[in-house]
């Protein structure tokens, strides 16, 4: 193993513990103030199916032996450039990113008041089931094709776990879009925990390095255009973590205090309601 190979290993494991501890902070946030106020339920909702797919897809690259097949046949001859580590954290987000979910549809389990902005979108709704419509009509097109046609020229296997897989990138160009809206309107982000975003663009920046070193050492750069999900996965999220830190620091700075307009209301909701009885 050269100094390359032992570089790529190192930052695919950085990025792996940056972008895990990245799930921690909302969280432990919510858990301490009692309360989801102040984020909407949209982002760890449509993350828990997008690190599914993201799980499904990776381990598919990773050890089915068809898909491995097919990628070589469309890519000179190379491997899928999915690291061990990716289906690690695939499998680590989707289990905290539902675990975060609880505590919006299910606040009574920690304790927490209910809030605004526990029921998902219409548009996550519809991302949510036109995925599943996406993936289904691949399945039926790939098994429509007969069985000694080439995978390399014709519909495949392959498609079916890249579809999968761009499922998990529609996700990520859209996931952050309602809380960074939300976020606007209340001309705050207190309730939004930033160090989850810092995490992020700390492991974005990573997980680019690792895939361009990993296609550098193949001599070929269709280590990027055969893995086109990680390469934008980690470029959309680095631009929508510049924005939240711009509201955190810059653009919101002086409305991040201690004051939470909508949980106060909240509060004093329940404390009129508390006078009644």
């Amino acid at each position: 193993m050269n100094n390359l190979e032992i570089l790529s290993a190192l930052f695919g494991w950085v990025y792996f513990f940056c972008w895990s501890a990245s799930f921690y902070p909302q969280p432990i946030l919510n858990y301490k103030r009692k309360s989801t106020a102040g984020s909407v339920i949209d982002f760890p909702f449509i993350n828990t199916l997008g690190f599914l797919a993201y799980f499904i897809s990776n381990s598919a690259f990773y050890w089915s032996p068809l898909i491995r097949h097919q990628y070589a046949l469309r890519n000179k001859g190379l491997t899928p450039t999915v690291a061990f580590n990716d289906i690690a954290f695939a499998v680590h987000a989707t289990i905290i990113s539902f675990i975060l979910v609880t505590q919006y549809i299910v606040p009574s389990w920690w304790g927490f008041e209910r809030a605004p902005g526990t029921r998902p979108s219409r548009l996550m709704l519809g991302i949510f089931f036109g995925s599943f419509v996406g993936v289904g009509i691949m399945i039926f097109v790939v098994a429509s094709v007969p069985p000694d046609a080439d995978p390399a020229t014709n519909w495949a296997w392959l498609d079916v776990i890249y579809t999968i897989s761009y499922v998990k990138l529609i996700i990520t160009i859209v996931k952050y879009m309602p809380q960074l809206v939300y976020n606007f309107r209340n001309r705050s982000t207190k309730g939004w925990a930033i160090g989850g975003m810092i995490l992020d663009f700390a492991g974005g920046i990573l997980s680019i390095a690792q895939l361009g070193i990993d296609s550098y050492l193949q001599n070929d750069w269709s280590g990027i255009t055969g893995n086109p999900v990680k390469f934008t996965l980690g470029n959309v999220s680095m631009i929508y973590d510049v924005f939240f830190m711009l509201q955190h620091y810059c653009w919101f700075a002086d409305n991040n205090g201690d004051k939470d307009p909508e949980r106060d209301a909240l509060l004093d909701g329940e404390e009129d309601r508390r006078r009644l009885d």
